[in-house]
């Protein structure tokens, strides 16, 4: 390859933008690389100038998309046509796989030779395992995040690195932001998910966990952290609650409640891993509709839904699903880890050491996998 390294890198929402600005971040500590494509804040910051607003990309859910169908796929034209023209080395494109495997079958379609990359293996071995097959058609390479899962790759006929899980680059808090928590009673983290959905079904369930741990911890405080978007639906649904929760909106004081509390009652998703990366107890509990349960529960090929336990090979981590989300099954089992969270934090650290913790931050390890990818 003469001359510096040329790519074209698709990032279609916020998590991606943070993969993205951490890989270009890591390219350029190891090579002559310049870059083009679709970026958030933080890749622009990187030096990257966006083909058009990232956020006509964020869009989730047949609703949600059906008014935009046009429009999405007009902006995938637009991008395959702009990745054949940038002279680029290769496509890079970053989780939101409905928008940027669909670019790259236009770019493979036109120039089969086009190598591409894609970050964040899709969770075949969670669900829908004909994924990884119908992707082999269109991507060469692949950046997976959690250690088990480039054999689901290779096995198809791409190639695939294991690059570590942005949650072990994270920052911890600092002794400060820890202290702002201290208190006599234990502190529990409520933790009722980002979306309206999750929040408006699990809020009344965990307030009345609360209730029943507040008669067996008459100083137990509960802090709730949460986002923007949400932040005064919770304060509604929370008002009643009989501990009132300090709700948490700000970075540094969420760092903080995560460092300190002693006990997380979570919904299910990527936040197991930030309680870990704490060493947080938790215990997770999720519920949703009754069609779509049932629909996720016979596609599922898991039995479990907490990365927590898939990545410890354990089952340490109580979850509590569909019909089994009510508080007289969960505020016992939320009580029994309070009482020894042993087995748990100790799955917990291997879970943060299988996903890299103390190696190097996986941003570089993606850059690596990326060059090597393409000097292959």
């Amino acid at each position: 390859m003469s001359g510096p390294l040329k790519l074209f890198l698709i990032a279609g929402e916020p998590s991606g933008d943070r993969l993205g600005a951490a890989l270009m971040a890591g390219l350029k500590t190891l090579a002559d690389v310049t870059f083009a494509g679709i970026a958030g804040p933080l890749m622009q910051a990187e030096g990257m100038e966006s083909l058009f607003p990232m956020e006509d990309l964020s869009v989730m859910g047949i609703a949600e998309v059906l008014p935009k169908y046009f429009h999405l796929k007009r902006r995938i034209r637009e991008a395959a046509e702009a990745t054949l023209a940038s002279g680029a080395d290769a496509l890079v494109t970053i989780d939101s796989p409905d928008f940027g495997l669909r670019v790259a079958t236009l770019v493979k379609a036109a120039r089969p030779d086009f190598r591409t990359i894609h970050y964040v293996a899709p969770s075949v071995w969670a669900w829908r395992p004909g994924r990884a097959a119908k992707m082999a058609k269109v991507v060469d390479h692949v950046l997976a995040l959690l250690p088990f899962e480039p054999p689901y790759m290779t096995a198809v006929g791409m190639t695939c690195d294991f690059v570590g899980h942005p949650v072990v680059a994270e920052p911890l808090a600092s002794a400060a932001e820890r202290a702002v928590f201290a208190g006599d009673g234990p502190l529990l983290l409520a933790l009722p998910g980002s979306r309206r959905s999750e929040v408006t079904r699990l809020a009344p369930v965990f307030g009345e966990v609360v209730a029943r741990l507040k008669s067996r911890h008459p100083d137990l405080r509960v802090a709730l952290p949460t986002v923007h978007g949400v932040a005064e639906l919770v304060r509604d649904l929370t008002a009643g609650w009989v501990a009132r929760p300090q709700i948490i909106e700000e970075p540094s004081a969420k760092r903080g409640a995560f460092a300190a509390a002693d006990m997380a009652l979570a919904a299910s998703g990527t936040v197991s891993l930030e309680l870990a990366a704490n060493s947080c107890p938790m215990v997770i509990a999720y519920d949703m509709h009754p069609l779509s349960l049932w629909l996720m529960r016979r596609a599922a090929l898991i039995d479990t839904v907490t990365l927590v336990n898939l990545v410890s090979e354990t089952r340490v981590v109580p979850e509590f699903i569909g019909p089994d989300c009510r508080a007289e099954k969960i505020a016992p089992a939320v009580d029994a880890v309070l009482a020894d969270p042993t087995a748990q934090r100790a799955a917990m650290a291997v879970t943060m050491a299988r996903l890299g913790q103390g190696g190097e931050p996986p941003g570089l390890r993606a850059a690596r996998s990326v060059l090597a990818a393409l000097h292959r």
